[in-house]
């Protein structure tokens, strides 16, 4: 049986989350927050070029998703990047976050979906 529809769009909800944070976010530069967020914890003297790089990764996971090149594996990088820049965040520079500590909320909320997506998604008849 396919894969059911409940699976099919939350797999393109969580690619686009990650193409629009690493495309328009990112690289093309649409909210230079994140650059800022990006220089001041790794610091200012390469925070666009480190930017561009963090925003190309997240345009290849946004594609390893699509792919459905082993599902389990790229939930648990999704899960394991989101916690990691979340809780960085939330201790550093919780001023540039557009939620503030409210931020890690969302955060969790993402990681609960991929968790569900490619660890209790059942096939629907």
């Amino acid at each position: 049986m396919r894969k059911s529809r409940i699976n099919q769009i939350l797999t393109y909800f969580i690619a686009t989350v990650w193409i629009a944070n690493g495309l328009f976010c990112k690289v093309l530069d649409l909210v230079p927050r994140h650059e800022q967020i990006i220089g001041r914890i790794l610091g200012g003297g390469f925070s666009r070029p480190l930017t561009i790089l963090i925003g190309l990764s997240e345009i290849i996971i946004a594609v390893w998703i699509l792919s459905g090149y082993k599902k389990k594996f790229v939930a648990i990088t999704q899960i394991v990047v989101v916690a990691t820049m979340n809780t960085l965040e939330f201790i550093l520079v919780p001023d540039l976050l557009l939620w503030g500590k409210f931020n890690s909320l969302f955060a969790l909320i993402f990681i609960i979906i991929v968790y569900y997506n490619a660890f209790y998604q059942k096939q629907f008849k």
